[in-house]
């Protein structure tokens, strides 16, 4: 497969469709220097995109996070991604929207001068781990900690909050791993690089308190789900020794939709029945 760069379609960039390859900017875009972007990942099933508007909605909240306000609506936004999958025939589509600040004015960490893009693509993309729906994912245990709500908005889906995920999922694929897990800044288990995680222990279960980390969309959608089956949900502190603990573990995420975990670390899980329930609940909720 050609790279992200040199494909055939249409890409929203700025309220217009343009071709692929021509969607690009300059070398000065602040964003590339300074990390001055926020993003939605999202799924199209069958030609709706799951809880569209919520991810618009956020996409918006995180720009003012990070102070910088989007100059699109979120009804602009809805109409920009439908575009999109239209003008590409996908029906089923993992769909980027991304905001940043462009080359402008300002060269320097201020960037009040700069004018905020955007831009919308999408594109087919199978299982985010592979076969791991099946087997369950392997994780690492990365060496970094999710940061403190006082050190940067960790409620903004934005760029520079992945660099340590970057890193880490490096590092995890080097030892054979799918993903890594994060502890966070005060050491209590935090999420994956890119996706929330569960536990089960008990027929309950058990997730951290997104108060450092980012309350995903699909993670709230599989606690609703979870509660009208009647299932206890704890959501609190998780300390790293109650791994020993737990039979069972999930991932969630627009990506990663609901991925069962088979190992993290030295500790093991078996992909047991509510992991596999959820699963395909799940499923059959975004089709639905």
């Amino acid at each position: 497969m050609s790279g992200y760069d040199d494909r055939d379609g249409k890409i929203w960039m700025d309220g217009k469709l343009i071709d692929w390859r021509d969607a690009n900017v300059h070398i000065l875009t602040h964003a590339l220097h300074y990390a001055s972007s926020v993003f939605e990942g999202e799924r199209c099933y069958d030609g709706k995109i799951f809880l569209s508007r919520k991810h618009s909605e956020r996409l918006l909240k995180s720009g003012e996070l990070i102070d910088m306000e989007i100059p699109w609506t979120v009804d602009q936004i809805e109409e920009a991604k439908r575009a999109v999958l239209d003008a590409n025939g996908l029906t089923n589509a993992y769909v980027r929207v991304v905001a940043f600040r462009g080359a402008g004015e300002d060269m320097g960490v201020a960037s009040a001068k700069n004018p905020v893009r955007m831009a919308v693509a999408a594109w087919e993309w199978g299982n985010y781990y592979g076969d791991a729906k099946m087997k369950g994912a392997k994780l690492d245990i990365a060496k970094w900690k999710r940061p403190s709500p006082e050190t940067i908005p960790t409620a903004a889906k934005a760029a520079g909050l992945y660099m340590i995920c970057t890193i880490s999922k490096h590092a995890a694929e080097a030892k054979g791993c799918s993903d890594a897990m994060f502890m966070d800044y005060r050491g209590y288990v935090a999420e994956a690089t890119g996706a929330n995680i569960f536990f089960v222990k008990d027929g309950e279960v058990h997730t951290p308190l997104p108060d450092a980390i980012l309350n995903g969309l699909t993670r709230q959608t599989v606690i609703k789900m979870l509660k009208e089956k009647g299932v206890t949900v704890h959501e609190r502190y998780i300390m790293p020794e109650e791994l020993a603990d737990f039979e069972q573990c999930w991932l969630t995420g627009s990506a990663a939709e609901v991925t069962p975990v088979g190992q993290i670390g030295e500790y093991m899980f078996e992909v047991g029945a509510l992991t596999r329930d959820i699963s395909e609940s799940y499923e059959r909720l975004v089709r639905a």
